[in-house]
């Protein structure tokens, strides 16, 4: 009898998870989202992304779907009066990374910022939606940070992961009691008086950056850049920050060259060896006939193709695996372990012609 009963429970699941997948569609094979073109491949069977070389994770299309929505939301909260580089800069930087940000303000009206651009808020605090960070701003910050339904709206975002502040806008996180506790940061003319008016926050001048974590404090004006770059590469990886760099020509960014005080670090990775990468010099085919001579950087675990006289940075990620500006991988052939060849973004191979690369290096190094 127990038995009758078990094979009909047994019979009756089994249905039900088949009529599960039918209703939601068959399963394919998809790499986690990696901010490469694979991410928008499909694969039929199991196993590795023959692009990034990340295992392959069974799902339905439409559950691919809601995976891939999860991308990074960002709300801009702005004051009458706000720097417009304090958070223009910034949102640059999050824009080609790809993340959703979106304005909000006290209220729905428009907002002029240092007395020159004219704002309309996407949301005011009545109405804005939940997102992963909460961004404040310089430039006449005091009227947020002033104001209680200001600051009782900050305190009331429960799923925030991470608080930032560019400038004068750590004063608003430091009345909303974010910043007790905490190693921070703000505008240099303002050092004194955050030191003053809050106590229970250690304050330091002459660094550019402060992450504590889930707080992210950064120094005036131009510094948000540095601190967005960060929080880039902190979510999606340095490769992903230093293409977002490269877009944006902020040609003088130093990766890292802030206090970082958390446990995720995303600059902590094992420098290759200039004889490991040395073996990748040389000159390639490219597409339409043309050549690229590849060298390595100085700075460690980058390449650089130059091609026509241009330099293109191509970022590691593993071994004989590169991503270059394009966000395309750039696959590496061994033979007998000498590099042969590559592929890029599918297509090839290309192969390594010499190991000559004429005056590819002068080149590169006059970016640098």
């Amino acid at each position: 009898m127990h038995k009758s009963i078990l094979i009909i429970i047994m019979v009756i699941y089994q249905v039900t998870i088949a009529q599960s997948v039918i209703d939601a569609g068959p399963l394919n094979y998809y790499c986690p989202p990696c901010d490469l073109p694979c991410d928008d491949e499909t694969f039929h069977t199991p196993g590795k992304c023959e692009y990034c070389g990340m295992e392959l994770t069974a799902m339905t299309a439409k559950q691919r779907a809601e995976q891939m929505k999860k991308i990074k939301t960002i709300a801009f909260y702005l004051q009458d009066g706000v720097e417009i580089l304090d958070f223009a800069g910034p949102m640059e930087v999050f824009s080609y990374a790809g993340y959703e940000v979106f304005t909000v303000s006290k209220t729905k009206d428009p907002i002029i910022s240092q007395r020159i651009l004219k704002i309309i808020p996407d949301y005011s605090i009545a109405d804005a939606p939940e997102a992963d960070v909460l961004a404040f701003f310089g430039g006449n910050s005091n009227v947020a940070s002033d104001d209680p339904e200001v600051i009782a709206w900050v305190k009331s975002r429960s799923d925030v992961e991470y608080h930032f502040s560019v400038c004068t806008g750590a004063f608003i996180l430091a009345e909303s009691g974010i910043l007790d506790g905490k190693t921070v940061t703000t505008f240099h003319y303002s050092i004194e008086g955050l030191r003053n008016s809050y106590p229970k926050a250690k304050v330091l001048d002459n660094v550019r950056f402060v992450d504590n974590g889930q707080v992210i404090t950064t120094a005036g004006i131009s510094a948000g850049i540095d601190g967005a770059l960060h929080l880039v590469a902190k979510f999606n990886g340095l490769p992903a920050a230093r293409r977002a760099a490269y877009i944006m020509e902020y040609d003088k960014w130093t990766p890292g060259e802030g206090l970082i005080l958390s446990e995720d670090n995303p600059y902590d990775f094992e420098k290759l060896p200039q004889e490991e990468l040395s073996a990748y010099e040389g000159t390639y085919e490219f597409e339409e006939g043309k050549k690229a001579m590849v060298i390595a950087g100085n700075e460690g675990n980058t390449l650089y193709a130059v091609i026509e006289g241009r330099a293109f940075p191509l970022y590691f990620e593993a071994k004989d695996k590169y991503v270059n500006v394009a966000g395309q991988q750039v696959l590496f052939i061994r033979e007998n372990d000498r590099i042969t060849g590559y592929k890029s973004n599918g297509e090839g191979p290309f192969k390594k012609l010499s190991n000559e690369t004429g005056n590819a290096r002068e080149q590169v190094n006059a970016l640098n």
